[in-house]
Formats: structure tokens, C-alpha cells, sequence
């Protein structure tokens, strides 16, 4: 049962709630072994590495065609704006930790570096003291699309019966922040306790109805640019 997770802020809800959830040793030692960000995941999940994590929703889009594994209805959903993962003006490049962002860029029909996850907050925050600009592309997607924004899904191709149980019991749960975990993560990341909680109230985790018409919707964009997703070769 080799879970990966992503290991940045915009999944702290779901660490609070494993962290208490009743698993196997075996299953504990793995998952706090095993975490990476998106790009990396797609790789070890396609090549069948973990048996469930989030990756890149782009990655769920091989499996409509192949029926290999579950896409779950959990996810990390922005409704607007996101504040994680943004366009750079007046710079070039893909970020190597996103395969989803990197084809958003092109969707959009944005020109700028792509930067996501705990870097790009940092960036987000301190770019907003300086007054400076960037693009929030979950903010454009929405503002084109009137639309939520699917980045990563949680996605499992075996232990069907385990990791679906945990996906049922993290759906109803209301989650808390303890106050030392929000400190643990303000040091490592150096984003304030604040920033932290206003960004988390950005971020939803189910897969609703209007969420999966924008992925339905990205996958067409991604189908008619001819984007490919991840394969294993």
C-alpha cells in the first residue's frame, strides 16, 4: 500500500488528517518516505512505483482512454484564483515540478515563466510588497472559463477497498490545523502562519460537478493543442 504525496502546503489539510487516520506501519513508513512534487509522482505512479498519490490531472487524462486506475473524485481545486501557481512576465520557461501547469500555459495562451507550489506563494507574497506583476493562472482560467480549476487529482491503480475508504472518511471530515504544525510549516517553507490560512481557504479538495466540467474542459483545450499526458515511454 505505497501511497506518494506532493509536499507542499496546498495538501497540509490532508497531512493533518492522515496523521490521524488508523494505518498499517508498513503503510506510515512509505508514506512519509515517499514525497515529491507533481511531475516526479506522475512518473512513479505511471510506472506503477506507489499504488495511489496525487498527481497532475493532466496525468488522469491517459486514463480516459485506458481504464488503468481510479480517478478519485478528491483533488486540489481552485474556484479563482490560486496564488500558487502563476505566470512570471517578461521571463521564459516551464517548471520541471508541474506537467499541468506547463500545459495551462499553453491553454492560456500565456507568455512568462511558470512557477507552482510553495515557491510560487513565497514569490506571490513578496512580489505583492514590491508591487510587482504576475499572472495567478488559476485566476485566468477562471475568469475565461467561469470555471474551478482541477491541479492535481488523487489518483489509485491498486488497494482499491483501503485507499478508497480513506478518501471517504477525509471527504467528511472538517479539518483543524494544530497550531504546531502551522509553525512547522511557516519555518520551512517562510510563509507566516497567516498567509498560510488564507491560502489554504483558497483550496478545495472535492471533485464537485462544475470541477469536473473544467476538467472536462481543460482536456478538450489539451486535445484540440494536441498536449500529450504523461505516458511511462
Amino acid at each position: 500500500m505505497r501511497f506518494g504525496k506532493i509536499d507542499y502546503l496546498n495538501l497540509l489539510p490532508f497531512e493533518v488528517f492522515m496523521r490521524s487516520y488508523p494505518t498499517p506501519s508498513n503503510f506510515r513508513l512509505f508514506y512519509q518516505k515517499k514525497k515529491s512534487y507533481p511531475a516526479k509522482l506522475n512518473k512513479e505512479f505511471l510506472f506503477c512505483r506507489i499504488d495511489a498519490g496525487f498527481v497532475s490531472s493532466i496525468t488522469a487524462l491517459y486514463n480516459k482512454k485506458n481504464k488503468r486506475f481510479l480517478a478519485s473524485s478528491v483533488g486540489i481545486v481552485a474556484k479563482n484564483k490560486v496564488l500558487s501557481v502563476i505566470c512570471i512576465n517578461q521571463e521564459e520557461g516551464s517548471d520541471y515540478q508541474s506537467a499541468t501547469s506547463n500545459a495551462l500555459l499553453k491553454v492560456l495562451k500565456l507568455k512568462g515563466r511558470v512557477l507552482i507550489g510553495d515557491r510560487a506563494l513565497v514569490e506571490v507574497l513578496k512580489r505583492k510588497k514590491a508591487q510587482q506583476d504576475f499572472i495567478d493562472m488559476a485566476e485566468c482560467w477562471s475568469n475565461r472559463e467561469h470555471l474551478p480549476f482541477v491541479f492535481g487529482r488523487l489518483c489509485i491503480r491498486r488497494h482499491y477497498n483501503f485507499f478508497i475508504k480513506i478518501i471517504q472518511s477525509f471527504q467528511k471530515k472538517s479539518i483543524k490545523i494544530p497550531y504546531y504544525l502551522l509553525m512547522q510549516y511557516s519555518q520551512k517553507t517562510g510563509v507566516n502562519k497567516k498567509d498560510i490560512l488564507e491560502y489554504l481557504k483558497l483550496i478545495s479538495y472535492k471533485i464537485d460537478k462544475k470541477a469536473n466540467y473544467g476538467l472536462e474542459r481543460f482536456y478538450r483545450e489539451l486535445r484540440i493543442l494536441r498536449i500529450k499526458p504523461p505516458k511511462r515511454f
